[in-house]
């Protein structure tokens, strides 16, 4: 039996069956190139979906995660202070509105904690009926339960209702239908700068602005997602940049540890100081070396040219893709490098056709081709893909 038949048969008998995957076994990286164990190559448009920032392999990435280890300092819980989180706490404020951040281990639980924070400062301030949170649809803020709740799909939702009590859900980048929703009762309003899993919907400046102003009317926390469009994806620094606005609290994950688990909440001080010691925890929030690696991420993403080159290669993925001449692309849209193709099938048959032409291609929503490669991606690698994508896109009409 082939190493690759022997984990696949293994992972079908022993994993639970959440994810569908493909029949190839992947062994290692480099670059935005990934290898399966039969030493077939694959250009990586998806990187963890949305994670790996700095690609496979990088030196210093590696560096700084064996040096932490090599300390014997891995996990220590929250319970003690680490060189390694006060730093990374101080360069992420440094680099944000936020004036405190909360160290934790997925994009779900720093959107639970975020809505946590933003009860906890409605109870703090003495108003009892404070406890609706707002979001809108086509959002995606986790599969836990509350931030499931705050994920308006009734794919996901369906299984698991009654979802929790109070969660409204508005039309994105409906000024009007936000206001109809945020109230004296709203405690929080959370929202997506770009939806990732969505379809790639880009919220406008006036929609974002508007809900800074809906929630200093009503007193309500406004969140802003950016665990898939932040720390650099978007072409900024933060995805929201471009809205001259600050949220009260700012989610991060995905890229922020280079493919290592890690969560953030970014907060201000008007948050931060409802919350006192007990309030909020986890047992693995803050391990030094998810620390260091992330450490390592944000400084390469503020280096020098590292933000203008995202910029520079995903507004060539635009252009590039914007040129594909297929009768089943009806949209094409994003910033940096996170863009999206929507279709007039369904995307599975092409990301199947991907694979078997060595591009790792991942949908979003129900029709959307999304491309969220590293960042350090170049444009010789868009051309691979443009090239590929059409003939692909070409074999499909002719077989339709």
């Amino acid at each position: 039996m082939s190493i690759t038949a022997e984990v696949i048969q293994k992972d079908q008998q022993y994993s639970v069956p959440v994810a569908a995957r493909p029949d190839f076994v992947l062994a290692r990286g480099e670059g935005v190139t990934l290898y399966d164990a039969d030493g077939k190559a694959y250009t990586d448009w998806v990187a963890g979906i949305a994670v790996n920032a700095l690609g496979y392999g990088d030196k210093e990435l590696m560096a700084a995660v064996g040096q932490q280890m090599d300390r014997g300092l891995i996990h220590v819980s929250g319970l003690y202070h680490t060189q390694a989180l006060a730093e990374l706490a101080e360069l992420l404020c440094a680099n944000s509105f936020a004036d405190k951040v909360y160290f934790c281990n997925s994009g779900a639980e720093a959107n639970e904690g975020a809505l946590k924070f933003a009860r906890k400062l409605a109870y703090m301030n003495e108003q009892p009926n404070k406890t609706k949170a707002v979001s809108f649809t086509k959002a995606f803020h986790g599969r836990t339960m509350g931030a499931l709740a705050m994920t308006p799909s009734e794919k996901y939702q369906t299984p698991y209702k009654p979802m929790m009590p109070g969660s409204v859900v508005g039309e994105f980048n409906s000024i009007e239908s936000a206001a109809d929703c945020i109230d004296s009762d709203t405690a929080a309003v959370i929202v997506e700068p770009i939806q990732g899993e969505g379809g790639i919907n880009i919220a406008t400046a006036e929609f974002l602005q508007a809900l800074r102003r809906l929630c200093d009317e009503h007193e309500a926390v406004l969140i802003f997602d950016e665990i898939q469009c932040g720390l650099g994806r978007a072409g900024d620094l933060w995805a929201h940049s471009f809205a001259g606005i600050s949220p009260d609290i700012m989610t991060l994950a995905k890229p922020l540890a280079g493919g290592l688990p890690v969560g953030a909440i970014l907060t201000t001080d008007a948050v931060a100081g409802a919350m006192k010691p007990g309030d909020h925890g986890s047992t693995f929030s803050g391990g030094a070396v998810v620390m260091r690696a992330a450490e390592v991420v944000i400084k390469r993403v503020l280096s020098p040219g590292f933000m203008e080159h995202v910029a520079d290669v995903g507004e060539y993925l635009l252009e590039r893709l914007s040129e594909i001449n297929s009768p089943h692309i009806t949209d094409v849209r994003g910033r940096g490098l996170m863009a999206g193709v929507e279709l007039d099938i369904a995307p599975a048959g092409v990301v199947n056709a991907g694979y078997e032409n060595g591009l790792l291609l991942v949908s979003s929503g129900t029709n959307v081709i999304r491309f969220v490669p590293p960042l350090i991606v170049e444009k010789q690698h868009v051309d691979e893909l443009i090239e590929k994508l059409t003939q692909i896109l070409e074999e499909i009409d002719v077989e339709d």
